[in-house]
């Protein structure tokens, strides 16, 4: 079995994943030669993700599983295809340092969970103050009412036990799946250990966001009620 597997959801993200690739393997090739990286494209090629990771050998092109081409069904088909025994899932648009990932695996040993976390002391983002505001609602919201013991909900960049992932059923199909994920861990484990490590967000390098606000808002709010209130 392989240690670590870092998942990296993809949506037309070539230029991005040009310079975050290189980066990323030469991290893990330093600090966990047993390890492979899964770039979860679209249902179909966009663009030409699948040439650049063609030049990697760690470096797995997958298409999405799903109808459409969902966050979540990227995140679906990641936890399916993994093969390691820890997880990280890291974004491809830039704003998740690889470098950082160093930092989340030196606690893999004591923790359930590592979140590289904006919202402890020593991290910090820099989007836009509506953005922030944003985020920091949506995660003030979620950890009281889902009694998440963590600053941080909302950010991906986290590292995982890779059986306790495989364990639940996620069924949320857009950005809010990564609290759900912590959530339903959370429920099957009472006794979760939780590490944040600070962290700084950047902005996306290139191409365009594809969070639509609107959509953010009530899919959000929808699954927020979903966790609290279903079985």
């Amino acid at each position: 079995m392989l240690k670590l597997t870092v998942a990296i959801p993809a949506y037309k993200e070539e230029e991005n994943l040009k310079v975050i690739l290189p980066r990323l393997v030469s991290v893990l090739e330093r600090i966990e030669p047993s390890h492979e990286i899964l770039i979860i494209d679209t249902r179909e090629p966009m663009d030409a993700t699948e040439a650049v990771c063609a030049d990697f050998s760690t470096v797995h092109y997958i298409p999405r599983e799903g109808v459409y081409n969902y966050y979540g069904d990227a995140i679906r088909t990641a936890v399916a295809k993994t093969e390691g025994e820890y997880l990280i899932f890291m974004d491809a648009d830039g704003s998740h340092d690889p470098e950082f990932i160093t930092q989340l695996y030196a606690y893999k040993d004591d923790f359930d969970v590592v979140i590289a976390s904006r919202y402890v002391k020593g991290g910090s983002t820099k989007n836009s103050k509506v953005l922030v505001l944003m985020s920091l609602m949506v995660n003030i919201v979620y950890a009281l009412v889902l009694n998440l013991n963590c600053k941080d909900v909302s950010n991906s960049f986290k590292l995982y036990k890779a059986k306790d992932i495989k364990s639940i059923t996620l069924t949320s199909n857009n950005f809010e799946i990564v609290e759900e994920i912590l959530f339903k861990i959370k429920k099957k484990n009472r006794n979760l250990k939780i590490k944040e490590v600070p962290f700084t967000f950047d902005k996306r390098m290139f191409g365009e966001t594809k969070r639509n606000l609107f959509v953010f808002m009530v899919t959000y709010l929808y699954t927020l009620f979903k966790l609290r209130f279903g079985k």
